[in-house]
């Protein structure tokens, strides 16, 4: 992301991550908004089914790679791969995965994929209740 100089009065994009369930009330206000004619701000929200999609988002790895994209805004896998010193074709396989989980977008950009990423911070939302989890759907 290029600096303005602006960015403290700019809003915080934040990636709600969930596990097993949405946030329907905040989709619910959104649609509300919408009808009464007004924009809403974005809610941008990924949910997961598995723990083992949690754990790839919250590994060390992972998090270098988010915010090397976030802070630097590298032109290719390459380029990402070189600043985070680690091997191209891991890094590689690396974003795949992320892209998968609808955390990274590679940007066809030329004979290049440019990596990008829309938030500026993750929220994640792990409940460890039984009565929000389903223990048959869970492994360790």
């Amino acid at each position: 992301m290029a600096t303005t100089g602006n960015e403290e009065h700019s809003p915080v994009r934040t990636l709600h991550v969930r596990f097993r369930e949405g946030e329907d009330e905040a989709l619910a206000d959104a649609l509300d908004a919408l009808d009464r004619g007004e924009s809403p701000d974005p809610h941008l929200e990924v949910v997961y089914h598995d723990p083992a999609d949690i754990h790839q988002v919250t590994r060390p790895r992972t998090l270098a790679l988010l915010r090397t994209i976030v802070q630097h805004e590298p032109a290719s896998i390459r380029e990402t791969a070189r600043l985070v010193d680690r091997d191209v074709s891991q890094v590689h396989r690396n974003l795949q995965e992320l892209a998968d989980l609808h955390l990274v977008e590679l940007i066809d950009d030329g004979n290049a994929k440019r990596p990008s990423v829309w938030y500026d911070a993750i929220d994640i939302d792990l409940p460890l209740t039984q009565s929000a989890v389903d223990p048959e759907n869970v492994r360790a």
